[in-house]
């Protein structure tokens, strides 16, 4: 006899961890990790097999959940590129100063 799973209980978000990102529940990887590999061409088929302890159905939710929130989850991953990209040449023009 075959489990239903509840989709819904595979993403997690707890403000307490990795500062409310959403994530796969009971796991370190986060939802825009998995997206990363997405965006990249990987088949879920494939990031399934790389993240050897997650199940394809955990690799579908995060991407299900990456989609009903394209909007949000887009803007918050500009917002971080952007953040990564100001620091870096924060550090580089100190880095040339120091020079």
């Amino acid at each position: 006899m075959s489990t239903v799973c509840d989709i819904g209980q595979l993403i997690s978000v707890d403000p307490q961890y990795r500062g409310g990102k959403p994530c796969i529940a009971g796991t370190g990887v986060s939802v825009r990790r998995i997206v990363g590999y997405y965006k990249q061409g990987y088949t879920a088929e494939e990031i399934a097999v790389n993240y050897g302890h997650l199940s394809l159905a955990q690799v579908h939710a995060a991407l299900a959940y990456y989609h009903a929130n394209y909007d949000r989850m887009e803007a918050e991953m500009q917002a971080e590129e952007n953040e990564e990209r100001r620091l870096y040449a924060e550090h580089k023009r100190r880095k040339d100063q120091d020079a």
